[in-house]
């Protein structure tokens, strides 16, 4: 029993950090209906500018984080004003292809500017983990996921309760119509990729804080990607429950599936636990559905 409790606390913190890298779809696909494919990246590239801030610039962490996290920002930035501001009411299949580009993109200059080695991640959060009997809780990924909670719930009332909120809502919608309303479709879009990038470099923090880095991390964008699509692209509430669920899935797969099996079906189950949502749901449990007049 106790071994239960420990697979199903550590899959809803797990789940809870998939739901903070997966923010990062929804933010961005809230704001310009762009899925981007290149979520993964954005992460490992928020994480560099952490390592280049603390470990190699020598800042101290008051410091080195918001200086990471404005790095971020601007670049976020920069990806919008020099692809995405170009793309404004083109078709959805132009701005996603662009993101596969933006993929390969990040990935070289990453690899370019920081080599393929192993780099030791800045220790953010304490490494000694909270021990309550037989329970064991990584304090990491307790705090990210009470971050995650926080911020997901912020995020929620940004995008439902404010007028600049439903302002990028009404954009991911149509941009031609927005922009007959006098919409700024580009300053919305510029505005989901800025938190997109330093939802991502927050991401990156709490995945890999004592760690260790390099451009294998970006798998954390892959493994977010089912806690997005069962959620439904435009719920930010939603991705808490959507990621306690695939992360209590995951641990609970690998704790008994895996030694019936002799192999790593805990990586995969998450996967198919989507694919048949989508076969029921395809807009995911809290996605909206689309009515059209034809």
């Amino acid at each position: 029993m106790v071994d239960f409790l420990n697979y199903l606390i550590n899959g809803v913190l797990s789940g809870l950090l998939y739901a903070l890298i997966a923010m990062g779809f929804v933010v961005i696909y809230r704001a310009s209906k762009v899925f981007n494919f290149a979520q993964g990246e954005l992460v490992v590239f928020g994480g560099y500018m952490v390592w280049w801030t603390v470990i190699q610039m020598g800042m101290p962490l008051w410091l080195g984080l918001p200086v990471a996290f404005l790095s971020a920002a601007i670049f976020g930035l920069l990806i919008e004003r020099v692809f995405f501001a170009r793309l404004v009411g083109e078709s959805v299949f132009s701005m996603v292809m662009v993101t596969i580009g933006l993929l390969i993109l990040i990935r070289g200059v990453v690899l370019v500017l920081f080599g393929p080695q192993v780099r030791a991640f800045p220790i953010i959060f304490p490494i000694e983990p909270l021990i309550w009997g037989d329970l064991i809780v990584s304090r990491t990924l307790l705090y990210g996921g009470l971050l995650t909670i926080a911020i997901g719930l912020g995020l929620s009332w940004y995008f439902n309760r404010t007028r600049a909120g439903l302002t990028m809502t009404a954009v991911a919608e149509d941009h031609q119509v927005s922009m007959s309303m006098g919409i700024s479709v580009q300053h919305s879009i510029a505005i989901a990729w800025v938190l997109g990038s330093v939802l991502s470099t927050l991401g990156a923090i709490v995945h890999l804080s004592g760690r260790s880095i390099n451009m294998m991390s970006s798998d954390i964008g892959l493994a977010a990607l089912p806690v997005a699509l069962l959620a439904g692209l435009e719920s930010l509430a939603g991705l808490l429950l959507a990621g306690v669920l695939i992360g209590v899935v995951q641990s609970l797969a690998s704790a008994y599936l895996d030694p019936l099996v002799g192999g790593a079906i805990g990586s995969v189950f998450p996967f198919i636990v989507m694919l048949l949502m989508l076969l029921i749901r395809p807009t995911g449990m809290f996605g909206w559905k689309t009515i059209e007049r034809v």
